[in-house]
């Protein structure tokens, strides 16, 4: 269905890969709504969503509406008259009104394996909770979270070490690989969806900064699982001389029963920090107001001593 006329509905860097691959297919991109511009820094400078970055070098249209439910972005949305509208993280709830407009109806790509993990952040979700296996979920967009029928999924196997950061990767791009088979054969795909069976659903809410700080009281696996899943972003920390430092890289090993957040041992690669079960080598952090470091580098400007006790 090459001749498939479609508005694409994404914000994200997560949605880039498959916006490239759509359009290097040649299929009819009407246009891309992403959410509205953003003021960051003190500067206050005007930063585009990436999605809107890669429609606007590859010249296609872009539509920002602050909101879904006016007439107006309806009214435009129904004179593009899209065939199929692709909607990927797009960061909001589509009414109604929208899901009715194309005849193919809406498509979504979601990162996990629906039902499991549905809403805002399944890929945190999935490393925080140390899933061995994770994937992409392509279906039919309805009125609930994440509840639609179900065209297709791609499952993957997590490394030991997965971050939120490379799954990411490895998701958008097998989203974008079995988005174009979806859409090659979308008939048929759509005449074999298969409803989702809400009674094994499970729900990953929205990934705060405040979930982000260490609690050294808890089992070093799950402090560990904590890293990964807030790598890139917000980063999981404690607390330092008064200062937040961020812990990036770490090992579980064997620890003492001492104090949760007491130091254990310092050498000039690492330190270890005893948990609330076992303990943590720590590899690689970030000081307050500085770049990422290893370990060894951190250690050489400040000293560090067992029996210290970091704060949560």
């Amino acid at each position: 269905m090459k001749n498939m006329r479609i508005v694409f509905m994404g914000t994200p860097a997560f949605a880039v890969p498959s916006l490239k691959a759509v359009y290097d297919q040649g299929y009819d991109i009407a246009a891309v709504v992403t959410q509205p511009d953003k003021e960051r820094g003190r500067g206050k400078r005007i930063s585009f969503s990436p999605v809107k970055e890669c429609a606007e070098a590859l010249k296609i249209p872009v539509l920002q509406p602050s909101t879904m439910h006016d007439e107006t972005i309806l009214a435009q949305l129904r004179n593009l008259r899209p065939e199929v509208i692709i909607v990927i993280a797009y960061g909001k709830i589509l009414p109604k009104k929208v899901l009715d407009i194309p005849p193919f109806g809406c498509l979504n790509i979601h990162g996990s394996l629906l039902p499991k993990y549905r809403g805002a952040a399944p890929i945190q979700r999935a490393i925080y909770e140390g899933a061995q296996t994770s994937g992409i979920t392509i279906m039919m967009l309805d009125e609930g979270m994440d509840t639609g029928k179900i065209l297709k999924k791609c499952e993957i196997s997590l490394d030991v070490k997965e971050t939120t950061g490379t799954l990411f990767e490895k998701l958008s791009k097998i989203g974008s690989q079995a988005l174009v088979e979806v859409l090659h054969d979308l008939k048929n795909y759509e005449a074999h969806a298969v409803a989702q069976c809400h009674a094994e659903a499970t729900y990953a809410d929205k990934i705060t900064k405040e979930m982000a700080e260490i609690n050294w009281a808890d089992e070093a696996a799950h402090i560990e699982c904590l890293i990964r899943a807030f790598d890139p972003q917000p980063g999981a920390y404690c607390m330092y001389q008064g200062k937040r430092l961020k812990i990036w890289k770490a090992d579980v090993v064997s620890g003492g029963d001492g104090i949760p957040g007491t130091i254990l041992e310092v050498t000039k690669q690492y330190f270890t920090v005893q948990t609330g079960s076992n303990a943590l080598q720590i590899y690689e952090v970030q000081p307050e107001s500085r770049k990422r470091l290893a370990a060894a580098q951190f250690l050489q400007g400040c000293v560090l001593i067992p029996g210290q006790v970091l704060q949560r």
